[in-house]
């Protein structure tokens, strides 16, 4: 007997159904705001800025966001009960973003948090449609999972 049509689909598919529903979340959270931004890149008022995915175990990470963000950075509760968390980070490039991802990790560490995942994308062009962005987001995150980067950065940009 030959292999199914639909067994031979699923492993085609790159997400899984939770996370397509993380990835829906995303977009419907971040949607908007991603495009006032790009109104503001595309005006002079930003140059770039920083999407950071975070999640730990074990930690109160809402908490922990809240106190370390500055003004002009904006956080999202993406999932509660996963503590799934999107800051966007205004006027950010790679070095301020890739450090303010080690002060929370080191943080996290340090309160014993565990399973900590870190994805951030530095955009610094607007020719990336907002979705595309949110789901390089997302993909680079499940992929970071899938190989057990814990504790690391993974860091990408856009121009």
């Amino acid at each position: 007997m030959g292999i199914r049509e639909n067994e031979i689909r699923k492993n085609r598919l790159k997400f899984n159904a939770n996370e397509i529903v993380l990835a829906v979340n995303m977009i419907e959270k971040l949607e908007k705001t991603m495009e006032l931004i790009y109104y503001l890149m595309e005006n002079g008022s930003e140059e770039s800025f920083v999407l950071m995915l975070m999640t730990a175990k074990e930690i109160d990470m809402h908490k922990l966001l809240e106190f370390e963000k500055r003004d002009t950075d904006i956080l999202f509760e993406i999932d509660q009960e996963e503590a799934i968390y999107v800051m966007l980070c205004q006027d950010t490039k790679v070095d301020g973003g890739y450090r303010f991802a080690e002060r929370i990790i080191k943080n996290i560490l340090s309160k014993k948090g565990k399973d900590t995942y870190c994805t951030e994308l530095e955009i610094r062009s607007t020719n990336y449609q907002v979705k595309n962005v949110i789901l390089r987001l997302v993909e680079t995150y499940i992929k970071s999972k899938a190989e057990n980067k814990t504790n690391q950065i993974v860091y990408k940009s856009l121009n």
